[in-house]
């Protein structure tokens, strides 16, 4: 098997979810990505000198490496953390809903793959990212930083197996709106089942404070098809409820809710400037990757 190939499979969640370190998850997600690409991600960004960046007017002189000067005849002043690139916060839903699967991999364990594989491709671009975890309440919140020992905070906060109580998105995207006080990257991960109107004022409160905002609406292809083909009890994971049915009864008015939802989403984020992306748990992920580099480079 090729080097290429031998990559390019650790973008398969099912085979990311074999590996046991969260860290090694991370890495071979961005490398399989940077294969298939056949190009760097990081072109554009200024990750040549992890500790630097080039010297420009206004810096001061006794800030000049001048060591690196020697060995690359060119001008870097050291690279301060509040200097870095863009914050990016990325907030994770961790609760009940996010442990449905119809296979082998959960929406959690899908959205903790994407927070570790981006969380790894924004710390290498000398970006600051931070982890925010959620479910009725905010759980943890981890202050956006660029150090490379940052990334390892990060990842060991990241359980597959661990989901919270039910899904009350609104306070917590409101609470961060407030203890977020710089301009930066905002990314949501979660199944959004909660209220969508209540969902969309708290995204709105992001976009109000100027922060740039990026929604995965992370689903199971079950949840979007209802493809269930006999009489099936159906239990809401996080109020216990219940009902069997014949799915034929009901299918064509659940994919109509699914899809209106859906398209609700949509609309709302176009019209307020918000990037909305659904992904589904058998997905590689590089789409994921893909829109959020595809977003960076906008931001500049």
């Amino acid at each position: 098997m090729s080097l290429e190939s031998d990559k390019r499979k650790f973008l398969q969640p099912e085979t990311v979810i074999l590996l046991n370190s969260m860290a090694l998850r991370a890495k071979m997600i961005v490398e399989g990505y940077i294969i298939g690409h056949h190009r760097s991600p990081y072109h554009g960004f200024s990750v040549e000198f992890a500790e630097h960046r080039a010297y420009g007017s206004g810096d001061e002189i006794r800030h000049i490496d001048w060591r690196l000067y020697g060995k690359t005849d060119r001008l870097y002043v050291k690279r301060y953390e509040e200097e870095t690139n863009l914050r990016s916060y990325l907030i994770l839903d961790t609760s009940r809903s996010m442990q449905y699967t119809s296979d082998n991999i959960t929406k959690l364990q899908y959205g903790n793959f994407l927070v570790a594989a981006l969380s790894y491709l924004m710390i290498n671009q000398q970006d600051a990212a931070g982890l925010v975890q959620f479910d009725d309440k905010l759980r943890s919140f981890i202050h956006p930083r660029s150090t490379p020992n940052h990334l390892n905070t990060i990842l060991s906060r990241l359980n597959d197996k661990t989901a919270g109580k039910d899904t009350q998105i609104e306070p917590v995207l409101h609470k961060m709106a407030e203890r977020i006080k710089k301009r930066g990257l905002v990314v949501l991960i979660s199944d959004l089942f909660d209220d969508p109107e209540n969902v969309m004022s708290g995204l709105k409160h992001f976009r109000h404070n100027k922060q740039e905002v990026i929604v995965f609406h992370i689903l199971d292809r079950k949840e979007v098809e209802f493809d269930f083909n006999s009489r099936t009890k159906f239990l809401d994971m996080e109020t216990g409820d219940e009902i069997t049915t014949e799915p034929w009864h009901i299918r064509s008015n659940y994919n109509d809710l699914i899809k209106d939802l859906q398209n609700y989403y949509q609309s709302e984020c176009r019209q307020h400037r918000i990037d909305y992306f659904s992904l589904f748990t058998d997905q590689n992920l590089d789409t994921g990757l893909s829109e959020y580099l595809n977003k960076r480079k906008k931001m500049g």
